[in-house]
């Protein structure tokens, strides 16, 4: 009875110790989310008192030097590369893990699974040195300069890839047996099952690798410094240069004083409320796939 109360206690005592770590590791990460965000906004706000928030999406144009400080083509720049990436990705990502899970041998799956990863861990500027050397000079064929929004967004999705089709196959792992035992004693066929049985309840992890998936592709920033061009204007064709504020953010740091470095924290606080805004609507469409 003694040696069953001692264990008893022991493991009372290290799940309490255990829920308590869990906790503190919880605040230290909170913390250093709020510290970020902290930071963003005390270096950006001299910027705010000074000039207001307006100047920022209407001034004339961004050239720090002169004093003009308008981020607008390059957060249109951003959106349209984290669009387009996702665009092309998504579905990508999505048929491989179908085609991967539900139709390939064993070996070819197997052997997907290791090369999805392996491109997973590619460095960022490896997938730039290669879009600047291979497919600059098939952009260039098509329409000069080569270096552009079309660019950029095809070596982003690219980078993505991993994360959407990773995502999705890992969501059909987890889908419970009976979901295919019940479509099978259905006789339902295997794309019947997938598109009416499998994607419907695996629909709120497909949207969590998209969210993610656009995170990334907005954060993205030496692929896109290498083969977008780095002009700031509004893209007026997919062929024609762009700049990220990323892009700009990584340009200019090294040199920037005053007004212009806070505009550049401004930038990263954009950044951040568009990562924010990504999970609020991942959120909204979970909570109505729940209530749905």
């Amino acid at each position: 009875m003694t040696l069953l109360k001692n264990n008893t206690l022991y493991q009372t005592l290290n799940e309490y110790l255990f829920v308590w770590l869990l906790w503190v590791l919880a605040f230290i990460a909170t913390s250093i989310v709020g510290l970020i965000i902290y930071f963003l906004i005390s270096e950006s706000l001299p910027f705010f008192l000074n000039n207001g928030i307006s100047l920022l999406f209407s001034d004339a144009t961004w050239n720090p030097t002169e004093g003009h400080y308008n981020l607008a083509p390059m957060l249109v720049g951003s959106l349209c590369i984290m669009v387009g990436a996702v665009f092309l990705a998504a579905p990508l990502g999505i048929i491989s893990a179908i085609f991967c899970h539900y139709y390939s041998p064993p070996l070819i799956s197997k052997f997907y699974r290791k090369m999805i990863q392996l491109l997973a861990g590619i460095p960022s500027v490896v997938f730039g040195f290669w879009g600047l050397v291979e497919l600059v000079p098939i952009m260039r064929e098509i329409q000069s300069p080569g270096v552009g929004l079309l660019t950029g967004i095809v070596v982003v999705a690219l980078m993505i890839l991993p994360t959407m089709a990773l995502t999705v196959d890992a969501s059909f792992s987890s889908i419970p047996k009976e979901y295919t035992n019940g479509a099978m004693a259905l006789a339902l066929s295997r794309a019947t099952t997938i598109r009416k049985v499998i994607v419907p309840a695996t629909s709120s992890a497909i949207f969590t690798g998209i969210i993610l998936s656009a995170g990334r592709a907005i954060g993205e920033t030496m692929a896109v410094v290498m083969v977008c061009g780095n002009i700031v204007q509004f893209p007026q064709s997919i062929f024609r240069p762009v700049r990220t504020l990323t892009a700009n953010i990584a340009l200019e740091m090294a040199y920037a004083m005053g007004d212009h470095r806070n505009v550049l924290f401004v930038t990263g606080l954009i950044l951040t409320g568009v990562i924010v805004l990504l999970i609020l609507a991942a959120e909204a469409l979970n909570k109505g796939k729940l209530y749905a």
